[in-house]
This record gives structure tokens, sequence and C-alpha cells, in this order.
């Protein structure tokens, strides 16, 4: 449960704004949109190949 401490003064919409970045950071709506559809652990296991690939070469860039 996410609680949000709303101070004396201060606007819905800050408060609203609050909650909207904490509902985020917990990566609720990131978990429902990744299990909506099933992904073969072939296709899974090829895509984080590709992304430490992506991730590695990056990383060589930068030290160059």
């Amino acid at each position: 449960m996410i609680i949000v401490p709303v101070k004396e003064g201060e606007s819905i919409e800050r408060a609203l704004k609050k909650f909207k970045r904490k509902f985020d950071k917990t990566g609720v709506t990131k978990e429902l949109r990744r299990r909506q559809q099933f992904d073969k652990p072939s296709v899974l296991k090829r895509l984080q190949k590709e992304h430490a690939d992506y991730v590695r070469k990056l990383r060589l860039q930068e030290q160059d």
C-alpha cells in the first residue's frame, strides 16, 4: 500500500504527482504489461543476450 503524506498547504496535484512517481517505481504496470502475453523462454534468453551485447558495446565505447 502506497502512503503519500500531504503537508499543510500542499496542493492535491502535487500529492497526486508524488503518488504517481511512487507507483511507477514499484513497477506494477510494467509487470502487468509483461504478463499480458506469453514469451517463449528461448526468446527471452535471446533478448537478454542482445541486451548484454548492447551494454557491453556501450561500455567499451565509453572507455575509449
